[in-house]
Formats: C-alpha cells, structure tokens, sequence
C-alpha cells in the first residue's frame, strides 16, 4: 500500500489534493472556517471513495496550522468508513453500522487497523467501538478533532465519531503508544470529590486538588495550566499508565482533559528525555517493519506545543520521516485500543 500527503496553506483543497488518483481512503483535516466547503469539494472530487475528517492541525514533514491536509492511502488497500451518532448520548444505537464494516472488510488482528476521529465524549466512543473490534483483536488509533464536528463520506456530523477501517492487502499493520514521562518520584493519589461529566477532580488523598499540585511542583496557581505539559497526572490502568492533562484551575479544584473517577488511582508524572523516547520508538519499528509503507500518526497538542516551545518539532517530523511515508493529524486527546489518553502520540505502522 502507499500513503499519499496533500496540504495548502491557504486552504486550498484543489492543490492539496494535486497528484492524488484512485484512492482507497481519504482523510480531511481543515480549519474552523473552511471545513463544511472542504468535505463538500472532496465528496464532489473523489465520489464513492470512503472517506473521513475533522477540524485540526496536519503534518508530514512540515506542519499544516490553518490551511488544509489530505491523507490519503492507495495501491493495495481496502477500506470502509462510517460514523456512530450521539456519542455523548447512546453510540451502542448505530453499533450495527460498524458490525456491517468489520464483516464486510473481513479484517484481521495483523492486517486490519481501525482509524477514528471523534468530537468528543471519547471514552463512550471508544468503549462502543471496541466492543466490536476486540472479537477480532483490531486495534485502534485515533483523536479528538476540533469545534465538535467531524465528517464521514461527504456528511458533517456533531456528537459523533467517525471511523475507517483499513486492511493492508499486501502485509501487517501494527498500533504503537508512545509515552514521553515517567512517574516522579512516590506520589500517588486516591481521587475524591470527582465531577465525572465535567472532568474535574476536587481532592487528592482528601486535600483540595489545587493545593496538594501547587505545593508539591511550588508553583502559583497562574503556572498550572502551563506546568501540565512537564507534571501530568497518570492514572494507573493495570500495568500501563494513561496520562491526565489538566485544563484549568476551578476554585480548589482542577478540571482535566479527561475522566476521573472517585477511587481512581493517580500518580503524579515527570518529562523525561522525549528526543531519546522518540529515537526508541523509530528503533522499535524499524525492528518490528524491516519495510516500512507507511506511518500515520496522531500527536497531541500540547505535545505540539511542547516540541515547539524547545524547537523540536521540526526536527521531530524529520526524524519520524525517516520511517518512510510519515503523516498525522494534532488532537486534542488520542486514541489507542480502548483507552483515551492525553500528552501521547499513537500511531499505525503499515508494512
């Protein structure tokens, strides 16, 4: 299979899509303003090609901010892309949707990976989707697109996920997590006084949540919202940790990215040397894939903006190019398997 990357700054579908003939599978990744006129354009362009997409920021080796993306694959692929409704509500409603797909592309745990673009209410989603997947041990990756909106074969869509299936005619596909901070030092917190529908965490191990994260990093209350790009929390889900960003203060508590439960078990993280983090995992893949076809990857924002802020990303994008045909979007929260994770890059690897 290959992997086709489109872009134009300016937002101009036309040139993003120059050079793109007889695709499998189209992904769309635009901008606020530009969105429901590009899903309209691609669906006129390339009519009957399953195709999926969401409002954010895309990437091969340069970064596409406010323009438009276009990831496409090709030449030894088949694909089907669909949408589940009312994610926040009921998913489980239009589950037959995603039954039919799986059966009819008759996927496989080794050449089967299951993309997903979603406007929010992600563990509901998630949880829905791989209810079905894990009969046949397909996984995931995924995000969060932007503005709750996110299209699926030319139809724009609010309070849905928007999924693709793709099977790799010619060889294996493989979901990889990569996780750029480590636990710092003991600390570990029982939550308490959890909001679960607003993400808010009120107390740690029965102190105000605010508190205990400001005494312990000794930062004022403006620094928080920034220090959670080097001090998230992880919450410890069987031998894996999935990371907790935090959003913004309210009052003594901390409203976060993603769901914290009363009983959950926190622990409190450190950056670590992402450029080494990122150096072992090209080194995973490329021992996994001696032939690599391509990449596609979901990093995080604040990764992002993480990256930049230590003039990395560019070098990043380089470096992950060197895999071979490397592309992906900027969520606002990403998706491996069955879990939502923040702070996280997730990516499939098609041999």
């Amino acid at each position: 299979m290959k992997q086709f990357f489109g872009m134009s700054q300016q937002g101009n579908l036309a040139e993003a899509v120059l050079g793109l003939v007889d695709p499998q599978l189209i992904m769309l990744f635009s901008n606020n303003e530009q969105f429901e006129k590009h899903v309209k354009e691609l669906e006129k362009l390339y009519p009957n090609v399953p195709s999926i997409g969401c409002i954010g920021m895309s990437y091969d080796t340069r970064v596409v901010e406010k323009g438009v993306g276009i990831v496409a694959f090709y030449d030894g692929v088949s694909a089907a892309a669909n949408v589940l409704e009312q994610v926040s509500v009921m998913p489980v409603k239009y589950i037959e949707r995603l039954e039919r797909d799986v059966q009819s592309i008759n996927g496989l745990h080794n050449d089967t990976i299951c993309i997903d673009l979603c406007s929010g209410n992600d563990a509901c989603a998630l949880t829905t989707i791989y209810s079905v997947l894990k009969h046949r041990n397909i996984s995931l990756v995924g995000g969060t697109g932007d503005a709750g909106k996110v299209s699926a074969n030319g139809k724009i869509y609010e309070d849905a996920v928007a999924y693709a299936l793709v099977k790799n005619l010619n060889g294996r596909v493989k979901a990889y997590k990569e996780n750029i901070y480590h636990q710092m030092e003991n600390y570990r917190f029982i939550a308490s006084r959890t909001d679960k529908a607003n993400y808010v965490i009120g107390a740690l191990n029965g102190h105000p949540a605010r508190k205990v994260y400001q005494d312990i990093l000794h930062i004022t209350e403006q620094e928080i919202t920034t220090q959670t790009f080097k001090n998230p929390f992880g919450k410890l889900n069987g031998d894996d940790i999935c990371i907790v960003s935090i959003k913004e203060v309210q009052g003594d508590a901390l409203t976060c990215y993603r769901q914290v439960n009363d009983s959950d078990v926190l622990v409190l993280l450190e950056l670590g040397d992402f450029k080494e983090t990122v150096r072992n995992t090209i080194r995973k893949i490329q021992n996994d894939f001696p032939r690599v076809s391509a990449v596609f990857s979901v990093n995080c924002l604040f990764r992002y903006l993480l990256f930049n802020e230590n003039n990395y990303m560019q070098q990043y994008l380089n470096e992950m190019s060197l895999l071979g045909a490397h592309a992906g979007f900027v969520g606002y929260g990403e998706h491996y398997n069955n879990r939502f994770v923040n702070q996280s890059m997730t990516c499939v690897v098609f041999e």
